[in-house]
């Protein structure tokens, strides 16, 4: 009894409340920081990342903030000279600290267009507002259970600049999961204006075939995925053939394998797509790749945004 008690005393005690960071200044979550004419809210006028934390630390961050960078300028939002890569990722691991998070989280940076104006916005200055929360497992881990996988083909994704960044206007994704749940699936793959696979609700899509690995392009409609890009270079780097291209529902009935990934969860495997079912071996040699990748430092300038 006294040996239990002794451990509770020293096991460190989470943050009654967890903070959030608006443009530099610290808040409990539940303060209400945001009115009415925020234009996030207004008009889904704002871009978002998530990040993946393993041991405390966030993960391909450079890789985060150059698509971030070059979805600013795409919504035409103005840079900030004055505040640095360095800085916000400071401020980032100052949340994950102040969250007590030590093991495995997610953080989300959202960056919006400052309030004013109704389509046409008064200004293109910018504010941010950083998460941090806690998430279940430390290092990517491939789910245990193959996920059930159909189409979604009421609302077509186009094919345009915008599709490859992560915007705030999410309806499609909405529409896409609402659909899953009613047909009881685990995810949905989304088709673009083609009619050909592009992405998943919330992922990228890759199939594995005979040695080789095979993803819809950027041209496609994709998001470009940071960890679409880190799986791109992890398969090659285990001598496995890697083709951007464009799928077919035909190539997923011939593919051994198929998986969604993104940057919180990975790698998650598919375990049936209608009739089809499918394997995970490559799965797992990916995942463990991934996860030695992580641990290694960044050691990149990403310039000023």
């Amino acid at each position: 009894m006294c040996r239990f008690l002794h451990i509770l005393k020293s096991k460190p005690l989470k943050p009654a409340k967890v903070k959030i960071n608006l443009n530099g200044k610290l808040y409990d979550s539940s303060e209400p920081i945001f009115g009415v004419n925020n234009r996030a809210f207004r008009y889904g006028d704002a871009l978002f990342e998530s990040i993946r934390v393993v041991n405390g630390k966030p993960c391909f961050i450079e890789d985060h903030f150059k698509r971030l960078k070059e979805g600013m300028k795409l919504l035409k939002m103005l840079p900030s000279s004055s505040f640095t890569y360095q800085d916000f990722s400071q401020q980032i691991e100052e949340l994950i600290k102040e969250n007590n998070i030590t093991e495995g989280g997610r953080v989300r940076i959202t960056v919006f267009r400052n309030e004013g104006g109704f389509y046409i916005p008064e200004t293109n200055e910018k504010s941010y507002l950083i998460e941090a929360n806690e998430f279940t497992h430390n290092e990517y881990t491939l789910n245990s259970k193959g996920l059930a996988v159909d189409t979604y083909s009421e609302i077509l994704k186009p094919k345009t600049s915008l599709s490859k960044i992560k915007s705030c206007n999410s309806l499609q994704y909405v529409l896409a999961g609402i659909y899953a749940k009613e047909k009881k699936l685990d995810e949905c793959l989304l088709m673009n204006e083609n009619n050909r696979i592009c992405e998943s609700i919330s992922a990228n899509v890759f199939l594995y075939k005979s040695g080789s690995l095979y993803t819809p392009a950027l041209e496609e409609g994709c998001v470009a995925g940071v960890m679409r890009r880190q799986i791109i270079d992890v398969a090659k780097d285990l001598k496995i053939n890697v083709f951007e291209a464009t799928i077919s529902i035909g190539n997923l009935l011939y593919a051994d394998e198929l998986f969604l990934s993104n940057a919180t969860k990975g790698i998650q495997w598919v375990g049936s797509f209608r009739q089809k079912r499918y394997f995970n071996d490559t799965c797992k040699a990916i995942v463990a790749a991934l996860n030695q990748k992580v641990v290694e430092p960044d050691n990149n300038v990403v310039e000023d945004f």
